[in-house]
């Protein structure tokens, strides 16, 4: 067994014990590989233990990395911070994007997306810890964008994406996942029709998993320190 074949095998089992924890079934988490910075190998080798889902941040390197695998009918997802210049490579090549924090962002993605594609999936992203260096709207503005954003065509907005402070502190940890959900539960009672919370990384899925996670973004833990 390779060792991102026993590290994967290693994360589903914390998910699996963390849905257990929370009284949810295992199948309500989704894993997604977050293979940015790692050469197409890595992915391949993660392919072989049956991934299928994996996140870039950077568009660039993404792309390179979605035609590169083209023949191994991927879902690619793009979660980092995006720039007005890389809609359109970003519009071509991904499912999903995770990063939508402005209506000027949702609205270029809109109009980019290619009309042979399926509708590109997407998240609204909440800064949830208030940091001045983090992307994301704020919870105050996140209604408005997410019922502006969800009137565009070519697109379905899916649910809610957050990156928390790190914190040791794991009460507040929760409090800010349970935050998204909320928000995410208060746009549906508005008429929206959201289905996924990304939230969760190598260090804290499991508590984004008792807060009601639905995604899960994990790296480190597959693929080991970068260097």
């Amino acid at each position: 067994m390779t060792s991102i074949a026993a590290n994967l095998q290693a994360v589903r089992a914390r998910i699996a014990a963390a849905c257990i924890a929370a009284g949810r079934p295992a199948e309500s988490v989704q894993l997604l590989a977050v293979s940015k910075t790692r050469p197409a190998a890595s992915v391949r080798e993660a392919v072989a233990s049956g991934q299928r889902a994996f996140g870039e941040n950077y568009v660039s390197e993404g792309s390179g990395k979605v035609a590169e695998l083209a023949g191994l009918n991927l879902e690619w997802h793009f979660i980092g911070p995006l720039q007005s210049n890389k809609t359109r490579q970003a519009a071509e090549n991904f499912a999903w994007i995770h990063s939508v924090d402005r209506l000027k962002i949702a609205e270029r993605l809109a109009a980019q997306r290619p009309p042979d594609l399926a509708p590109l999936q997407f998240c609204i992203q909440v800064n949830v810890s208030g940091e001045a260096s983090k992307s994301g709207c704020t919870p105050d503005e996140a209604a408005a964008l997410a019922h502006a954003a969800a009137m565009l065509p070519n697109l379905r907005l899916r649910g809610l994406m957050a990156i928390p402070e790190p914190t040791g502190d794991e009460g507040l940890l929760r409090s800010r996942f349970a935050l998204l959900r909320r928000l995410r539960d208060r746009l549906n009672a508005e008429g929206l029709v959201l289905d996924t919370l990304s939230m969760g990384m190598s260090h804290d899925l499991e508590a984004a998993i008792m807060e009601g996670a639905t995604l899960v973004r994990v790296g480190t833990a597959i693929f080991g320190e970068r260097t």
